[in-house]
């Protein structure tokens, strides 16, 4: 079963259950998928959004959540804090496993082989082939300083 239809399926079982926090947020799933799938189209592009970029938008939410949850903590909102922390959950459910630090670093020296990568200068194209093959589970800011310290290197 694609994620859109997982998350769909998930949409009806929280209704089904009467669980308003979960569906809010998997309603936001949604539109923030459909809102993708407009300007998709816009761009000529009839198939739609691909399961890529649906890992890509629900790994955008979960960051910004963290972010929220962050500055609601140092504002001492400590009740906001821990809405978008249940959010996150409810969000990374739908998210492959994310990959350990050890497990990030054999991905990156994959990578690194595989576009034959010596200097700085070949980031973009080792960002590019992680991207493509770990979107949703690894975080690619972080993951952007290590590539750059490996090439460094």
């Amino acid at each position: 079963m694609d994620l859109r239809a997982r998350v769909n399926a998930a949409v009806k079982q929280a209704m089904k259950d009467k669980d308003a926090a979960r569906l809010s947020t998997l309603r936001l799933i949604n539109a923030a998928i459909k809102d993708r799938d407009i300007a998709v189209r816009a761009e000529g592009n009839e198939t739609g959004v691909e399961e890529a970029e649906v890992l890509a938008i629900m790994g955008k939410m979960v960051k910004q959540r963290r972010e929220s949850a962050k500055t609601y903590e140092e504002g001492g909102r400590l009740d906001l804090a821990e809405r978008e922390l249940a959010e996150i959950e409810i969000i990374e459910q739908f998210l492959p496993k994310a990959l350990s630090d050890e497990e990030v670093t054999q991905a990156i020296d994959a990578a690194v082989a595989e576009v034959g990568a010596e200097s700085i200068r070949d980031m973009g194209r080792v960002m590019g082939v992680l991207k493509a093959k770990y979107t949703g589970q690894m975080d690619f800011g972080a993951v952007g300083a290590k590539v750059k310290d490996r090439l460094a290197a």
